[in-house]
């Protein structure tokens, strides 16, 4: 038999970053990636929901199911990973 193991996506350098999802159902969630796993359900911390009127709402630390998850945007900076030469 074969072993293939299936990789999750690689995050990594999202870590501790403030990313900005956008979730189907025309929701926007935005707060600090603090975990994923291989499906890509995300742990966020600090996280608030957008408003259709422009407001927002507080919601705490929330997981989100990757099958719901339509875009990843990152709203502080990430250093891109070194290219192997």
């Amino acid at each position: 038999m074969s072993s293939k193991h299936q990789k999750g996506p690689d995050l990594k350098r999202f870590m501790d970053k403030k990313l900005k999802l956008s979730l189907n159902g025309n929701r926007k969630v935005t707060g600090t990636l603090r975990g994923y796993d291989a499906f890509l359900n995300v742990v966020l911390e600090n996280a608030t929901s957008e408003r259709g009127e422009g407001g927002s709402e507080e919601i705490g630390t929330i997981v989100i199911r990757g099958n719901s998850i339509i875009q990843f945007e990152s709203v502080d900076r990430v250093v891109a990973a070194p290219v192997a030469t």
